[in-house]
C-alpha cells in the first residue's frame, strides 16, 4: 500500500451529482462505497467537503452580500454536507464504524470541536474523520483547508476528487480540444501557468510541506483505493518533472 493515511477533498457539487444543488442519493452512495472500501483496506481516512451545492459566491454577488458574510454562510453549508456524509457512511457501513465530524466553529450539539491531536487519535483508532466549517475564518477556500488539515493530521497524500475531470490539463479541455492531461507535474507548474483547477494557495502549502497531491475523476470505479495501492490515475503533483499524456 503506497499510502496508509490520506485526506480526501470533495466538492459540494460532487454530492449534488447531476442536480444543480442539494443532495443526490446516487452520488452519496457512490462516495460512501468508495470511502468504505478504502477503509476496509486499512487506510486511515479524513475528508473535507465544500459547500457549493448549498451556497455559491455568485449568489452573494447577486444579492449584494459581502465576502466575509458569504464565506460564513458557506462554512455552515459545509457543516450540513459533513453531517449528511456522516449519516450516509454510518448507514452503509458493513460493520460498526465510528465517523466523527470535527468543526472549526463551535456547534457542540452536532459536532466535536477541531482539536488537532484528537483528530490524529481518532484516525489512529480507525475512525473516519470529516472536517467541517473550513478553518473557521472567511477568505479561505476549502481547498486550502484540505491542505492544512492533511498536514496537521500527518496525512501522506491529499486526494482531490473532481467531477468528470480526469486531472489537470494544460488548458480547459472543454474549450480547447488540444488540451493535454498532465500525468505528473511539479507544484510550481500550476502556479507558473496559472492553472485554477485547485486553489493555488493550497498548492503552495502542499509544496512547502512536500505533500503529494492527486487530482482525479471520482466517478472512475475504485479510484481512491487504486491510488493508495500505487496505481497512477489522473494527475500526480509532487516535486517531479512534468509528464504529459
Amino acid at each position: 500500500m503506497r499510502y496508509r493515511r490520506v485526506l480526501l477533498k470533495l466538492s459540494g457539487e460532487a454530492i449534488a451529482g447531476e442536480q444543480d444543488g442539494g443532495f443526490d442519493a446516487e452520488a452519496l452512495e457512490h462516495i460512501a462505497e468508495q470511502v468504505l472500501t478504502l477503509h476496509d483496506l486499512g487506510v486511515e481516512i479524513s475528508i473535507v467537503i465544500g459547500g457549493g451545492n448549498i451556497f455559491r459566491g455568485t449568489l452573494a454577488e447577486k444579492w449584494g452580500i459581502e465576502r466575509a458574510e458569504a464565506d460564513n454562510i458557506g462554512m455552515m453549508g459545509t457543516v450540513i454536507n459533513c453531517l449528511m456524509m456522516r449519516g450516509v457512511l454510518t448507514g452503509k457501513a458493513r460493520k460498526n464504524l465510528e465517523v466523527r465530524v470535527m468543526s472549526s466553529i463551535p456547534i457542540n450539539t452536532v459536532a466535536e470541536p477541531f482539536i488537532r491531536l484528537r483528530s490524529i487519535h481518532h484516525l489512529e483508532k480507525k475512525y473516519i474523520v470529516i472536517f467541517a466549517a473550513g478553518i473557521g475564518n472567511p477568505y479561505v477556500t476549502t481547498d486550502y483547508t484540505a491542505a492544512q488539515r492533511a498536514i496537521e493530521t500527518r496525512s501522506e497524500a491529499l486526494l482531490f476528487a473532481k467531477n468528470k475531470t480526469r486531472g489537470v490539463f494544460t488548458s480547459d479541455p472543454k474549450t480547447n480540444k488540444d488540451a493535454r492531461l498532465y500525468k505528473s507535474m511539479h507544484y510550481n507548474t500550476i502556479i507558473q501557468n496559472n492553472l485554477t483547477i485547485i486553489d493555488q494557495s493550497a498548492v503552495l502549502l502542499a509544496r512547502d510541506h512536500k505533500l503529494p497531491i492527486h487530482v482525479f475523476d471520482f466517478s472512475e470505479e475504485g479510484a481512491i483505493s487504486r491510488i493508495c495501492e500505487a496505481e497512477n490515475i489522473g494527475t500526480t503533483i509532487t516535486e517531479t518533472s512534468d509528464i504529459l499524456e
